[in-house]
C-alpha cells in the first residue's frame, strides 16, 4: 500500500522522459530540415541576431541559424550514443553469459580482461584514439564503446550466475532445451530491465564525453555542428548575448535528464 504513491512518481517520471526522448529523436531525424537552414551557412550580415521569424533561435557570431546547428548537433550526438551503446552492449551481454555458462578458466580470463579494461580510465583511453584520427567521429564511437561494454558484461554475469542456479533453468535443462531456448525463455526477461537501465545510463554518458571533448577540442571539430564546440565558439560572446551559450547547454541538459528519467528516475539495475 505504501510502495504505491513510491510507484507512480516512478512510472510519471518514465513517461516524461520517454516523450522527451521522443521529442528529441523526432527533431534530431528532421534536423536542419525542420527549420530550412543550413547549419553552415554563415552571413556576417546576419551575426548576432535575436530569435526572429527567419530565424526561430537567433544567429551566431558567424550568422548560422542556431536552430539548425542545435539540431544537426543532436543527430549527431543521439546517433553516437546509440551507435556506442548497441555495439558495447552486445559483446557485453554476449561474453557475461560465457563467463557464467562456461565457469572455469574462461569466466577466470574473461574477468582478468574486463579488469584491465577498468584499469585504463575511459576518458583517457578515448583521448588516445582521438589523437590517432583528430576530429573524427569513429574516434569517439571507438573509446566510448570500448569503455562502455564492461558494464553490461559484469551485471550479466552477476544476475546470469543466478538464474543458472534456478530450479526451472534446471529443469529445462534436464527436458533437452537448447542454450538458445535457455537465453531466450529464462535469462533475457531476468537480465533485460538492469540492461536497458545501464543502456539509458550509458547513452547518457556517451552523450556527455562527445560533448565535454568537443568543449576542449579534442572531439568534432568546427564547422561540423556539434553542442561541446558550440559551446567554446560560443563562450567569448557569453557577455554580449548569454542567450546563445545557454542553447547548446539546454539542449545537453534536457538529454541527458530524459535518459535519465526514462529509467524510472534513476533507479539503478
Amino acid at each position: 500500500m505504501h510502495s504505491q504513491p513510491g510507484r507512480s512518481i516512478r512510472d510519471g517520471r518514465r513517461i516524461t522522459g520517454l516523450i522527451l526522448l521522443g521529442m528529441l529523436a523526432l527533431a534530431a531525424l528532421a534536423g536542419p530540415d525542420l527549420v530550412n537552414h543550413d547549419p553552415a551557412r554563415q552571413s556576417l550580415l546576419e551575426a548576432m541576431q535575436g530569435p526572429s521569424s527567419e530565424h526561430l533561435l537567433g544567429t551566431d557570431h558567424l550568422g548560422r541559424d542556431m536552430a539548425a546547428r542545435l539540431l544537426s548537433g543532436a543527430r549527431l550526438s543521439l546517433f553516437l550514443a546509440c551507435l556506442s551503446t548497441i555495439t558495447a552492449a552486445l559483446p557485453g551481454i554476449l561474453l557475461g553469459i560465457t563467463a557464467s555458462w562456461l565457469g572455469g578458466w574462461m569466466d577466470r580470463i574473461l574477468c582478468a580482461f574486463a579488469d584491465a579494461v577498468l584499469a585504463l580510465p575511459g576518458l583517457l583511453l578515448v583521448l588516445m584514439l582521438a589523437a590517432i584520427s583528430p576530429g573524427s567521429w569513429w574516434a569517439l564511437y571507438m573509446g566510448i564503446s570500448l569503455t562502455l561494454w564492461v558494464e553490461y558484461f559484469r551485471y550479466t554475469r552477476q544476475r546470469v550466475r543466478i538464474v543458472l542456479a534456478d530450479p526451472a533453468v534446471e529443469a529445462s535443462q534436464l527436458l533437452g532445451l537448447g542454450p538458445g531456448t535457455i537465453v531466450l525463455r529464462h535469462l533475457l526477461p531476468e537480465i533485460g530491465p538492469g540492461l536497458l537501465t545501464i543502456a539509458a545510463f550509458g547513452a547518457a554518458t556517451a552523450v556527455t564525453a562527445v560533448a565535454a571533448l568537443g568543449f576542449v577540442s579534442v572531439g568534432i571539430r568546427p564547422p561540423t555542428a556539434e553542442w561541446g564546440s558550440m559551446m567554446t565558439e560560443l563562450l567569448p560572446y557569453w557577455r554580449e548575448s548569454p542567450f546563445l551559450i545557454i542553447q547548446p547547454v539546454a539542449c545537453l541538459f534536457i538529454t541527458v535528464l530524459a535518459l535519465h528519467l526514462s529509467v524510472g528516475g534513476g533507479v539503478q539495475p
